[in-house]
């Protein structure tokens, strides 16, 4: 039988990120530099609320939004950290990791043949979910001459006066750009002025290294304008139980909760007791995390310029993004540092317009491992270059 398939699904390639991982797989002594995921254990405190919460059987649907609890202890969270405040019986929003959060408001604000601009080089999910729900995509390259950030001359260079809605990505994978409050406020004047909606995915919040984040939601006139998405993979280190959130006005989650509750009913119960714990007992764990992040983020910056590739000094995510060495695509210094010294690492023109000729390095992984690999990327450059 020969199915037929969608066009929207036949026009979305395979990941970029995939055949690299492909690569890896046919060898035992890789280095992986390349996964976006936490080298650490999710901390014991909700692990054990995991646990409990499986030996007293709570294991039945909550409300479609998430428990009552987990809601309020987000909003006393993004209050206490980020300065945001949302209403946890309206404007919250419980979902299966971050990522469900993206896709439900692409499917509830996107209409066919509506314009999504994408500050990229960004998270690859984004093109795709806009695809998906029947929207174009309007790629807004970043420069690395501006340090990866938004710019109000890179929005009107690209046409994004006559965009629907805008996604950031701050602090960025892949780049580990972040944005200042000062780098904010001309782009929410843009985005007041252009009468935009505001995706902005902030689940590296937490994981900045020179000041605290700031979300774009906090400006001016952009709370009701803006759906933040967050979650607890990256700084508590949850990505296999799948939860985040999002957060909005209560227009906005009612309609995202409208898909929700039909296609996922509700987040993981199991993930949203351990959640809560994680809020309410492990914010040491997530400060050890983040000084950790920021030893392996200087060492594996002055390693790369000891090497002699240029790179910029990325200060959010657990990423950094190097140029490859003149003479090469990042493809192919991606394919032959993967082959020759078994390394895996990611080329950056995956993530979108900005990225070419660059590589993304994450640092979620051991010093040793970040040592032993930097000294295998110093060796092909030196037999290569």
């Amino acid at each position: 039988m020969t199915f037929e398939l969608s066009e929207r699904v036949q026009t979305v390639p395979p990941s970029g990120i995939r055949r690299f991982f492909e690569i890896a797989e046919e060898r035992d002594d890789v280095i992986s530099l390349g996964v976006g995921e936490p080298d650490f254990s999710t901390p014991w405190a909700a692990r054990d609320a995991a646990i409990a919460s499986l030996e007293r059987g709570r294991t039945s649907y909550t409300a479609n939004r998430g428990t009552r609890e987990l809601r309020e202890a987000i909003d006393e969270y993004v209050a206490d950290r980020f300065d945001l405040e949302y209403d946890p019986a309206e404007e919250i929003l419980v979902t299966a990791g971050a990522s469900e959060a993206v896709d439900l408001a692409f499917r509830a604000f996107v209409d066919p043949g509506d314009t999504v601009a994408v500050a990229q080089p960004s998270y690859i999910s984004y093109e795709p979910g806009v695809i998906f729900a029947g929207g174009e995509v309007l790629s807004v390259p970043t420069k690395e001459t501006d340090d990866f950030r938004l710019t109000v001359d890179a929005l009107e260079a690209a046409g994004a006066d006559e965009a629907d809605v805008l996604v950031l990505c701050y602090p960025n994978n892949p780049t580990g750009a972040i944005m200042r409050e000062s780098d904010l406020e001309p782009i929410a004047e843009f985005v007041r002025e252009h009468d935009l909606t505001v995706f902005s995915d902030e689940i590296y919040a937490e994981l900045t290294y020179d000041g605290d984040h700031t979300s774009i939601a906090t400006l001016p006139g952009m709370r009701e304008r803006t759906i933040v998405f967050n979650g607890f993979s990256k700084a508590h280190a949850m990505t296999g139980l799948r939860l985040g959130y999002a957060l909005g006005p209560s227009e906005a989650i009612g309609a995202m909760n409208k898909i929700h509750q039909y296609t996922m009913l509700s987040a993981p119960t199991t993930a949203q007791h351990a959640a809560l714990e994680a809020l309410e007992s492990c914010e040491n764990d997530v400060r050890d995390m983040v000084d950790q992040y920021d030893r392996r983020r200087r060492f594996v910056l002055s390693r790369f310029r000891e090497i002699g590739m240029d790179v910029f000094e990325a200060k959010g995510a657990f990423y950094c993004f190097p140029e490859v060495p003149e003479g090469w695509t990042a493809e192919e210094f991606a394919e032959g540092v993967l082959r020759e010294e078994g390394v895996a690492v990611v080329p950056g023109d995956v993530f979108g317009p900005g990225g070419e000729g660059h590589l993304r390095i994450s640092y979620a992984t051991g010093l040793e491992d970040l040592r032993k690999a930097l000294a295998r990327i110093e060796s092909f450059v030196e037999n290569n270059t």
